[in-house]
């Protein structure tokens, strides 16, 4: 464990999806009612934290479902057991000529590239990556913003003056979220202490619940993490502590999880518009707008902030003072560090 102290929304989101599997499972819903079929086909690879991961691949297959529904696309996944299977799972929608083939995750930046460079004439996107490719569009977040306001939150509200992050893998996209939970933390109050702790893996709910434990029991009262479905086993150490009387919190990630996990338990979540930058790229597919390059979504956006049944839990004047620093932060009078 390692201790550090230091200073350091484009439109509404939709949530959860429950779908489970493994390796290179397919799956697909019907179109309801009389929506006439499309001819568009899509695919998603997930990362190794699945379909089901309560996170950003479950957001972005959701808006897939709601398109497969709403407008008749033909949409399936393949999730990731390890990297090694990026490249022959984004290859087979690309061979199968679907008309936009899904990476979700910054993991798949690298292989995207690859199949994008040797096939020219078919059409990606990723969350979450910079694919500098004609023929990828890349979508980012600016999650140090978003984070900033749950720090404040956490900085807030804290009994203890102890909060901790549980983080998946030490890449760039987790460091945002890590070093906006900061410098929010501390703006808010000065004398928290903010103990950061990586599991190295976006696949290990056991580990996340060790992890939460340790943090718990070193007097963290707050913890916010940004780690996939290892989240899981942070909501789950809190859930079994509360049950004892221990009252602790977690601060959710990419989507709202108190829909998942409960409002007892959940502080806030820190949500990222993946379900609708999905929606947005998918739909330029379908009505032949679309066109690779890339954009970064933060608050100005509506790309990235807090969850809407946040008031659920925090409090009226603590809402204001995150609104306070969100403007700021618009207006450019705060600039959000990233690393």
């Amino acid at each position: 464990m390692k201790k550090i102290v230091k200073l350091s929304l484009v439109t509404v989101l939709a949530f959860s999806v429950v779908l489970a599997g493994c390796g290179k499972k397919e799956d697909t819903n019907a179109s309801g009612g009389d929506v006439a079929k499309s001819s568009v086909k899509v695919g998603l690879v997930t990362d190794v934290g699945g379909v089901n991961d309560k996170s950003f691949n479950q957001s972005a297959w959701e808006a897939l479902e709601g398109l497969q529904k709403n407008k008749g696309i033909t949409a399936k996944y393949l999730q990731s057991k390890s990297k090694e299977d990026y490249v022959p799972n984004l290859n087979k929608y690309v061979k199968d000529k679907y008309d936009l083939t899904w990476g979700i995750g910054f993991d798949l930046g690298e292989d995207i590239k690859t199949v994008a460079k040797q096939n020219p004439d078919a059409k990606l996107a990723i969350i979450d990556a910079i694919v500098d490719e004609p023929n990828v569009h890349s979508v980012t977040f600016a999650e140090n913003e978003g984070a900033f306001l749950v720090g404040v939150v956490a900085g807030s509200m804290t009994k203890t003056n102890k909060v901790g992050f549980v983080g998946g893998a030490e890449i760039p996209v987790i460091k945002r979220f890590e070093v906006g939970f900061k410098a929010g933390v501390l703006a808010a109050n000065p004398k928290a202490e903010v103990t950061i702790n990586y599991a190295g893996a976006f696949d290990k709910p056991d580990q996340g619940k060790a992890l939460a434990a340790s943090l718990y029991n070193a007097g963290n009262d707050i913890l916010f993490h940004a780690s996939g479905q290892t989240g899981t086993g942070v909501f789950n150490e809190a859930i079994d502590r509360n049950k004892s009387g221990k009252k602790v919190w977690v601060i959710g990630v990419d989507k709202d999880q108190s829909l998942e996990f409960g409002d007892d338990v959940t502080l806030t979540s820190m949500v990222k518009g993946v379900s609708t930058a999905v929606d947005k790229i998918t739909n330029e597919v379908i009505d032949g707008t679309f066109k690779g390059g890339s954009e970064t979504l933060g608050l100005k956006e509506n790309g990235v902030g807090l969850a809407d049944t946040s008031s659920k839990n925090v409090p009226e004047d603590v809402l204001k003072k995150v609104e306070d620093y969100k403007q700021k932060i618009i207006s450019g009078e705060i600039k959000v560090p990233t690393e």
